[in-house]
């Protein structure tokens, strides 16, 4: 088949091509490279306004005074005339309902080409959508992204990039997907439990994970457990990182002389991957109930991972607590416990780190996950 993959997450949508192109389909994919991670796509759709100085302060003004974004405008035209080459695939999975990263308005312009031009499209619910931000927003979850903007308010300026999803544009852009598309597929149960019942609705497919290219390699000599801390800024607030760096300033003052922290911000997904496989424990997020595409990665090659492991997680796949993963929550005092268990209990990292590599072979293989999209796209 012709398949074509609209935007990039983590990897997602390159390791199911991979799948994919080893089964023989011909696959197109196209995004910006999920920002500063720079992963690989075939057709590259970025703004480059904001790499001119003097252009990214005219367009921020613009911005600020007119809610008019030169970005959005810049990519809506790139995308517009490289769609323009991309027509007749059987089929085309977008990666949210904001596949290219502009406005909503913009996005239903580009989307009626696609829906028009070729034959079946289905749409993952990954990364932040209309439904499953409102779903936080009624605070139907215990905790989620939302969580530090419910603290504080005053935090709207840096949630407006979130809170967007559920004015009357992106209701509208919502509205215009679901109708024209063939089926929905959610890529973890922070999406799948918003997403039940829902029409059109398909079911979760868990994150493809490529194990060929994730193996439990790492090359460091030194004899202290090292902890990693990779911050994306853009997403500091809810990822939830000031309880892990709080927790790391008490776990690094208790054992000083058997840990080795890391901390990096926004490193290139190959850069990201070096320091992951070096490291033995991963700090990932605590606002999740599930793991997202980085801890799924690192279990891959063996890491143990504080992130999410929500009691609805550990049911959905019949696991214990601390068995392959470590669920993480926004209380310091909880962390500092968890990772000093760690660290007086070696011989548990060993364990959950072999645990870890297991779930991932059994549950996110890519070759495996791969098929599973291709029965559900037969739908």
């Amino acid at each position: 088949m012709k398949i074509l993959l609209i935007g990039e997450y983590s990897n997602l949508h390159n390791s199911l091509k991979k799948g994919l192109l080893n089964m023989g389909h011909e696959v197109i994919l196209l995004g910006n490279g999920d920002g500063f991670k720079k992963y690989e796509v075939d057709f590259l759709i970025k703004s480059t306004i904001f790499e001119n100085k003097f252009l990214k302060i005219i367009a921020k003004i613009i911005d600020r005074i007119f809610r008019f974004s030169l970005n959005e405008l810049e990519i809506y035209f790139k995308s517009k005339k490289i769609i323009k080459k991309l027509a007749d695939f059987d089929i085309v999975q977008l990666i949210n309902e904001s596949p290219f990263n502009t406005s909503a308005n913009l996005e239903i312009r580009l989307l009626k080409y696609i829906f028009k031009n070729n034959k079946k499209v289905f749409l993952l619910a990954c990364g932040v959508d209309n439904k499953s931000i409102k779903y936080a927003y009624d605070k139907k979850f215990r905790y989620s992204v939302l969580t530090p903007y419910f603290e504080n308010n005053s935090l709207k300026k840096e949630y407006r990039h979130i809170l967007k999803y559920l004015n009357s544009d992106y209701s509208k852009l919502s509205n215009y997907i679901k109708k024209n598309i063939q089926g929905i597929i959610s890529s973890d149960l922070d999406y799948h439990i918003p997403y039940v019942n829902t029409k059109k609705y398909l079911g979760m497919i868990p994150n493809p994970i490529n194990i060929d290219a994730l193996n439990d390699d790492g090359n460091s000599d030194s004899k202290k457990i090292i902890i990693l801390h990779a911050i994306n800024s853009k997403n500091k607030l809810k990822k939830g990182n000031k309880y892990f760096e709080k927790s790391l300033s008490i776990i690094e003052a208790k054992y000083s002389n058997k840990v080795e922290i890391i901390r990096t911000i926004d490193k290139a997904y190959s850069d990201h991957i070096k320091n992951v496989k070096n490291c033995k424990i991963l700090l990932d997020q605590v606002y999740a109930y599930d793991q997202g595409y980085n801890a799924l990665e690192a279990m891959a090659m063996g890491k143990v991972v504080l992130t999410g492991a929500e009691k609805e997680w550990r049911e959905y796949y019949n696991i214990v607590e601390d068995y392959v993963v470590i669920n993480a929550m926004p209380n310091v005092s909880y962390l500092v416990e968890k990772l000093s268990w760690l660290i007086e209990n070696p011989e548990k990292i060993k364990i959950i780190s072999k645990n870890a590599r297991e779930f991932i072979l059994e549950y996110h293989d890519y070759k495996t996950v791969t098929k599973k999209y291709l029965k559900a796209w037969e739908n």
